[in-house]
């Protein structure tokens, strides 16, 4: 039988990354994400796996962004035994992210189940808990760049640089009778602090590759223009009065943000305010970056001083975050997580988005449906937490910080491949991104497929890849949309209370609310 993959994740969508691949009786997983987003992306991560945990002999990650990694725990408390095999700086992070993943389902859950005992609805459970995540941990296995992986099945797999990630990884894959699979991983944009540019092999036969900005063109700053962006948007923010929220991914994007807040603060350039990190993830994302100083490419500090200014201070205590709410201006506030779809930068929101005088500022890439995405999009109202708030800070966008290769990039990046020789599958892009990236590659005479979710092709000997049967578990158009019916019910609700609020008298409320019910019924 040929070999097989089939896009269990990241296919329509920017999250939930999951290959597996079939070849020599032998199935192998690349990558296990976490779904993120829209509520019915979300969902898929209650949902059955569609595949059996028991019946996966070894998995393959590239790296430890959660939208990679966060399902493992799940993976193996239904039943995966085998070795997950990752680069020593990824098992590194994934020694925190994965529990401190656990320990949010845990509280989040909480929280909703005391808010559907009041209002009648069963209890529901969290995907997995910190102690399955810290169960999931004995399964790893470290292997540095440029090391081959004896695979089951006859299978081989080695690690490259991917540029995205401390640690991250494309992966090469030695199919039997099938050629080479490489799957990109996320693809770094170069010149990052912290990572060496992403490095591939050549001439492979299949490539997976990521489409996350495969319709946009960014004009990168070297490092010293994109420290003047920074120094500007946090002058605006210090000069209307409130605090400068940055809800930023706790690995790589708040230790990137460190570097350049305290370069500019030491230099004289920005006043010496106070910086905190107010997330305990991007704290342990700070020691581990410090453990592998020597890997990172352009630091020659010594640990000790390494991301640790006389100005930054780190929250200890759920206690000390919430002290935070006491100061209302002057200070910047690091939090996790960068979608600000959850953790500790939802309670700096409701704090803060109110207040004309603070300032959001927004340093990566939102998905479709989550809080993020809803304030950059203009939305004059969000609900947080169960509670509706009005949005009047300064919502602003930098967009120099990403850690995804543009479509030039991308571009740049499969040329350096030389030849790929067989066929292109793009992942990990909303369909605008895979689309255009698409007619470029086919324009460079590639045959590319765009594949749905849960879609399955068979890798023959030679001639193209051939679909197979498969069993989506969402409709493209679910995937596809950037809002969901949750979304659109929220911002009905949040638009029936504005517009009642508006309305002259009680009279005039009671007709407008009789117009809706009519409509309802009608």
């Amino acid at each position: 039988m040929d070999p097989a993959i089939t896009f269990h994740g990241a296919a329509g969508t920017v999250t939930g990354s999951c290959l597996l691949v079939e070849a020599g009786g032998a199935r192998v997983l690349v990558d296990c994400g976490l779904f993120q987003g829209p509520k019915t992306v979300k969902e898929l991560n209650w949902r059955p796996l569609p595949f059996d945990p028991r019946a996966i002999d070894a998995l393959v990650l590239t790296h430890a962004h959660i939208d990679h990694s966060g399902l493992i725990p799940r993976l193996v408390k239904e039943g995966f035994r085998g070795p997950a095999y990752a680069t020593p700086a990824s098992v590194d992070l994934c020694r925190f992210m994965l529990p401190d993943s656990g320990f949010i389902q845990e509280a989040e859950v909480d929280r909703l189940n005391r808010r559907n005992a009041a209002r009648g609805r069963p209890p529901v459970r969290p995907i997995y808990t910190k102690r399955d995540a810290d169960a999931a941990l004995g399964r790893f296995r470290g292997v540095d760049y440029d090391r081959w992986i004896d695979l089951p099945g006859g299978m081989r797999a080695r690690f490259w640089n991917a540029g995205h990630l401390l640690g991250s990884a494309s992966v090469e894959l030695i199919l039997p009778g099938s050629g080479t699979l490489l799957v990109s991983g996320d693809i770094g944009p170069g010149a990052k602090p912290f990572v060496e540019d992403a490095e591939a092999p050549h001439d492979p036969d299949w490539l997976v590759l990521e489409s996350t900005y495969g319709d946009r063109e960014r004009d990168d700053p070297t490092p010293a223009g994109r420290r003047t962006m920074l120094r500007a948007e946090v002058e605006a923010a210090l000069a209307a009065g409130g605090n400068l929220l940055i809800p930023a991914f706790a690995v790589e994007r708040t230790q990137e943000l460190l570097h350049d807040l305290d370069l500019l603060m030491e230099q004289g350039e920005l006043p010496a305010v106070p910086v905190v990190i107010d997330s305990p993830l991007a704290a342990e994302a700070t020691r581990t970056f410090r453990a592998h100083l020597k890997e990172l490419p352009e630091e020659s500090e010594p640990a000790e001083t390494f991301l640790s200014g006389p100005n930054i201070r780190v929250t200890a205590s759920v206690e000390e975050s919430k002290k935070l709410n006491q100061v209302a201006g002057g200070m910047i506030i690091l939090s996790a997580s960068g979608m600000a779809d959850a953790g500790r930068i939802r309670h700096h929101l409701i704090n803060n988005l109110w207040r004309p005088e603070a300032t959001v500022l927004f340093v990566g890439y939102q998905a479709p449906g989550t809080l993020g995405r809803l304030l950059v999009d203009g939305a004059s109202e969000v609900s947080i937490m169960g509670q509706d708030i009005a949005v009047r800070a300064r919502i602003r966008r930098l967009d120099v910080y990403s850690g995804h290769a543009d479509r030039q990039g991308l571009l740049d990046w499969v040329a350096a491949r030389r030849t790929i020789r067989r066929g292109v599958f793009l992942v990990h892009g909303e369909q605008e991104a895979r689309e255009a990236l698409a007619r470029a590659l086919r324009e460079r005479g590639l045959a590319v497929d765009l594949p749905e979710m849960d879609a399955s092709y068979a890798l023959p000997e030679r001639g193209a890849a051939q679909p197979r049967g498969a069993a989506p578990r969402l409709p493209p158009e679910a995937t596809h949309a950037p809002f969901d019916w949750h979304n659109e019910r929220a911002a009905l609700l949040l638009e029936l209370r504005r517009r009642v609020e508006e309305e002259g008298d009680d009279r005039a409320r009671e007709a407008l609310l009789r117009r809706v019910r009519e409509a309802l019924r009608g």
